[in-house]
């Protein structure tokens, strides 16, 4: 079953809060029960990803079989050969290329593994030994044994387990300092509190060295139908309270304990809840429907049908951070002296600070501050975005004009790209948070409008370079750039995010007509 395409769900609610900045307000947020707050109010480590750390560890067991294998060679063989040979290094490559397909067949690289010993080590010595056997074997069958010292490739197999066994010793201490802080834990909801929910939360704790913290429960009944506590886990709210709990704490995934059957209640949780940046499962444990086994996929022994999943996490993640960092320092440096004659015209034009700053959304509606040259003049300054800018508002100054007309006033959130890494290079254009469509905050003019947070906002994005930037002054623009962003969350990738930037210095000079 694929996850469902968000574009689809543009009729959603939602009930997540916004407020203005740099002055007090009360939040539009729900109240939630003591219950919630005291999951709330715990301390949470930012999570790891199991696939990442693995996707590690197999290139420490590459890079370490290979030094050892070198360092032998090196200290070893080449001072009685007196001259270097490529078919030590070759040898020492496939060798460790094998080790590493061997330990990915006997399951070496499950994080959960990582934090045994006794199983763990046993594995490895018996895959160690099996790549060196099988290596000697191919050596004698093709006729090159004799070329090989036998006391260099003794050492390679003794030393190269050795620091095999003190990696993975290393490697077990900080796997299981992480999982008492709980980095390798996925921060679960459980939705349905009833016999269904009860079993499943049974079903997840019966579970050996499991990842998933059961959080508590929710329903979306107040009646006697709904249990205060399911197998131990407490009823933490109503379903229209998770959104603002996800808002407010780390959660990982939102698991549904209600039967396909119950479909009209599922959708109407939904349309509710798609917004968040987490994974969305239905339970399958209680089903009598029985799909392909394909259909499934598994927390430990517990089959889940995927709804939605988290955008742009695990590798992803680490490409998009590389990405960020690698090219907005080198967009940096380059915009340095353009930034540099930008500040100087502003400060000459008309009195006060080069530099604006606002509040604006950032992923998961985290409140950020956006840095921006300032375009307008000083006693006018609107740090709300409470009135939008309009075609000749006199409170744009002269400079202001030219910095909005070609972004350069966009210029200084390189800064936040770079250094604190609130916003990324490419994504949904993080809007303020009392940004409105004539007395409508945007929220509250597009149904769905909070699903573009689930990523990181951007400098730029797809729906800018479509020239859907500047003044919304109707609902097809918003409604655009909620179908735009959308679209990039759904089909990103590293060589979009390349392209989209490539693009926006000719959108800039294209497609500029509401931008003023």
């Amino acid at each position: 079953m694929e996850p469902l395409n968000a574009r689809s769900m543009l009729d959603a609610a939602t009930s997540a809060a916004a407020r203005p900045a740099d002055q007090p307000f009360v939040e539009r947020r729900r109240r939630l029960t003591p219950a919630a707050l005291e999951v709330v109010n715990q301390k949470v480590a930012r999570a790891y990803s199991p696939i990442v750390i693995a996707g590690f560890v197999r290139l420490a067991d590459f890079v370490l079989l290979s030094f050892v294998g070198i360092a032998v060679y090196v200290g070893y063989v080449m001072p009685l050969a007196g001259a270097f040979s490529w078919i030590y290094p070759a040898e020492i490559v496939a060798v460790a290329v094998a080790a590493v397909v061997c330990f990915q067949a006997a399951d070496l690289y499950q994080v959960q593994l990582f934090r045994g010993q006794l199983r763990q080590m046993t594995r490895m010595i018996s895959s160690w030994s099996f790549v060196f056997l099988l290596f000697i074997g191919i050596s004698f069958f093709a006729k090159f044994g004799s070329e090989i010292s036998r006391l260099w490739l003794a050492a390679f197999y003794f030393l190269g387990l050795v620091a095999l066994i003190s990696q993975r010793l290393v490697l077990r201490s900080l796997v299981r300092a992480w999982a008492r802080e709980g980095r390798l834990d996925r921060r679960t909801i459980i939705v349905g509190s009833d016999r269904n929910g009860e079993q499943l939360v049974e079903a997840l704790k019966a579970q050996e060295d499991s990842d998933i913290h059961v959080l508590g429960v929710f329903d979306d009944r107040n009646d006697s139908r709904a249990l205060d506590t399911c197998a131990g886990a407490r009823k933490l709210g109503k379903v229209d309270d998770i959104v603002e709990f996800a808002r407010r704490t780390r959660v990982d995934l939102v698991l549904f304990a209600l039967p396909i059957s119950a479909e009209t209640r599922i959708l109407e949780m939904l349309k509710k809840l798609w917004v968040l940046p987490v994974d969305i499962r239905l339970s399958a444990h209680t089903n009598k429907l029985r799909f392909r086994p394909r259909s499934y996929s598994y927390l430990g022994e517990v089959p889940t049908l995927d709804v939605f999943e988290a955008p742009i996490t695990d590798w992803d993640l680490v490409m998009k951070w590389l990405f960020d960092r690698i090219v907005g320092c080198l967009a940096l440096l380059a915009a340095l002296p353009v930034m540099g004659l930008v500040a100087l015209a502003i400060k000459l034009d008309s009195p006060g600070p080069v530099l604006f700053r606002q509040k604006r959304f950032g992923f998961n509606n985290e409140r950020i501050d956006v840095y921006k040259f300032r375009s307008m003049y000083h006693h006018q300054a609107d740090p709300t975005a409470s009135k939008v800018v309009t075609k000749n508002d006199p409170r744009v100054t002269r400079v202001g004009r030219f910095i909005r007309k070609t972004s350069l006033d966009e210029l200084p959130q390189l800064f936040n790209v770079v250094v604190s890494g609130n916003l990324s290079l490419v994504g949904p254009r993080p809007h303020a948070v009392q940004g409105k469509l004539q007395s409508r905050l945007f929220d509250e003019a597009v149904d769905g409008y909070f699903a573009r947070h689930r990523v990181k906002p951007g400098i730029t994005g797809w729906a800018q370079i479509n020239g859907w930037r500047g003044e919304i002054d109707n609902e097809e623009k918003i409604q655009k750039r909620v179908e735009f962003d959308l679209y990039y969350i759904e089909n990103w990738s590293v060589l979009f995010d390349l392209v989209i930037l490539l693009k926006t210095p000719i959108s800039l000079l294209t497609k500029n007509e509401n931008a003023y």
